[in-house]
């Protein structure tokens, strides 16, 4: 026997469960979550920080419009931003600071003086840098929470161990299986399963978009001396690395983007080895231990930008994938913008400036563009 929903969101991370919260006070929904707790993959993952210019200009809107919801529920913790480069790349620093030129993002250019000023024990060789004093941390954890009992507290549902194994499109809507043999009705099917996105669409009989997982390596170091918790979130203009302090520790990632199958992905010894080798190139504290590594999977569409709206092929199946490594930082806005793409509904404060065309999935139609 089949429940009965207006709704089915196929994934219960970040997206799914932001997006259901909006949804749930509207309509009946249902979030299935294939497995034991939601956000077990890319959320419960992250390097939990919220940076104005992560992900690239056409992020930007998103994430500045999500700001004001998690500074006012206190999710955001002040971080501050340093891109770092040596002499070379100069060019490099100067391009990032034009290339968000009137985005809304405030960025400052510093010299050796200013970026030592900001990381003790900096190595010689690098030059200059880039500050931006609004990146925080953010709490991911809680975000989530927040989210999961927003949805249940307007009457939605939260199925766990819900694999789906099959969906079928019937008159007027879906069925939709799971591998335990459960089976649920809807009218609407919303695909917000990250990196099985693209399985998802095809399972549907919705052509795929080229959604991608990246896979992105972190690892937990412990250094001498101890890492000051005023420290910022340092990355390489060139994108070799990043790191920032953790209660004590570092965390630390290459940056790697390794091309992967959907799946609970594992750090390889590589990509830490790396990542180390980059932090002693940046500063002279001396490496005691790699505490603990961990990777998840950013999922992108071929440009980059997420993709929230219906499909073109198919007017009962709604798209919001491909959010990369940004989808924490942009989910206010993203799950508000969704919501009302979804309801029909009108634009609010939060919403009023972005571009849904930006996201839709009718960019990559046959001749789009």
């Amino acid at each position: 026997m089949s429940e009965r929903f207006d709704i089915a969101i196929v994934g219960g991370g970040m997206a799914g469960a932001s997006l259901g919260a909006e949804l749930a006070p509207h309509a009946r929904v249902v979030v299935l979550e294939a497995e034991d707790r939601p956000g077990y993959h890319a959320t419960g993952r992250s390097a939990a920080f919220w940076e104005e210019c992560y992900g690239g200009r056409g992020i930007v809107p998103l994430t500045l419009a999500s700001g004001a919801y998690l500074r006012e529920r206190g999710f955001l913790a002040r971080r501050g931003a340093l891109y770092i480069g040596r002499e070379g790349q100069r060019g490099e620093l100067d391009a990032f600071m034009a290339r968000f030129t009137d985005s809304g993002a405030t960025l400052e250019r510093l010299g050796r003086e200013g970026v030592a000023a900001q990381v003790p024990g900096l190595r010689d060789g690098w030059t200059g840098g880039v500050w931006e004093e609004a990146c925080a941390d953010i709490d991911v954890a809680g975000l989530h929470a927040h989210y999961l009992a927003e949805l249940r507290r307007a009457g939605g549902t939260v199925e766990l161990r819900a694999r789906v194994s099959q969906v079928v499109r019937r008159a007027g809507g879906w069925t939709v299986a799971t591998e335990r043999g459960a089976r649920f009705e809807a009218d609407l099917l919303i695909d917000a399963a990250g990196a099985w996105a693209d399985e998802v669409a095809e399972m549907a009989g919705v052509a795929a978009l080229g959604i991608a997982p990246l896979q992105r390596t972190v690892a937990q170091v412990r250094v001498d001396p101890q890492p000051s918790p005023d420290l910022p979130l340092v990355l390489d203009i060139g994108g070799a690395f990043y790191f920032k302090p953790e209660n004590g520790r570092l965390w630390l990632s290459p940056q790697d983007e390794t091309p992967s199958a959907p799946c609970d992905t594992a750090p390889g010894e590589l990509a830490v080895a790396q990542a180390v080798a980059a932090l002693q190139e940046v500063v002279d504290w001396r490496v005691e231990a790699v505490e603990r590594k961990w990777a998840g999977l950013r999922s992108f569409a071929p440009d980059r930008r997420p993709v929230y709206g219906f499909d073109p092929g198919d007017g009962a199946f709604f798209w919001f994938a491909g959010q990369g490594g940004f989808g924490i930082q942009t989910a206010p806005a993203a799950a508000r913008l969704g919501a009302q793409l979804v309801l029909g509904r009108p634009r609010d404060a939060m919403t009023e400036r972005l571009d849904a065309d930006l996201y839709a999935p009718a960019r990559f139609a046959a001749g789009s563009g």
